[in-house]
């Protein structure tokens, strides 16, 4: 006779879930979203009908759905898109685990007419915002911090109290001292993005109403 298995205990501990397996969006502009999103991530669609298209770009089933609404709501709503600036989910982050990715692929979408909204080192990141046809916004980063300890540290500290924000960052600069040869460390600095001659914005001067 098998074993039998043992019943789970209660617990009190908060048991978070292993992975983000997917969003859904409601949108009036399904062909331009698939469009933006196969070109940004590299998404494909998996399946589509008249009322939803699911797609991903790695090996889960479906990493974003796409529910299709009237197109007439894009007219009945149109300041919609600016509803995240100031109520609700402000912005979804990817992290790319090295600095010379995140500016490849910068590259890539420049190259396609896709450009940063935001490009900041806040500190413990380095990150790119971009804003998708309905004006969803996805952050683009990379740690700058080698282990979550030493980002907890810098999180407590002086630099980071005086300037939570961070500085605003050229990546087309940071591209040409990579190839220039620079430590991909030194590029991680919140100042390396800096171009000669151009004056940063920095902390609340960083947030205006484009990068808002």
């Amino acid at each position: 006779m098998p074993a039998k298995t043992p019943s789970p205990a209660p617990t009190t501990t908060a048991l978070a879930p292993d992975l983000l397996a997917h969003f859904v969006v409601k949108t009036a502009r399904p062909t331009e979203m698939i469009d933006w999103y196969s070109t940004v991530l590299g998404a494909h669609v998996v399946h589509e009908d008249d009322q939803i298209a699911f797609l991903t770009w790695d090996d889960e089933s479906h990493r974003l759905a796409l529910v299709k609404v009237p197109p007439v709501l894009r007219y009945l709503f149109p300041l919609a898109r600016f509803r995240r600036k100031v109520y609700g989910v402000d912005h979804l982050a990817f992290t790319y685990t090295s600095l010379e990715p995140l500016l490849l692929n910068y590259e890539r979408l420049a190259a396609a007419g896709i450009t940063p909204v935001w490009s900041i080192n806040h500190g413990p990141t380095t990150s790119l915002y971009y804003e998708d046809p309905d004006g969803i916004r996805l952050e683009f980063q990379t740690e700058n911090f080698p282990t979550p300890e030493a980002t907890a540290e810098f999180f407590s500290s002086r630099e980071f109290e005086a300037n939570p924000i961070g500085i605003t960052i050229d990546p087309s600069y940071l591209l040409e001292r990579l190839r220039d040869g620079a430590p991909t460390e030194s590029l991680l600095r919140r100042d390396a993005g800096v171009r000669p001659g151009t004056k940063p914005r920095v902390n609340k001067r960083a947030i205006t109403l484009r990068t808002l």
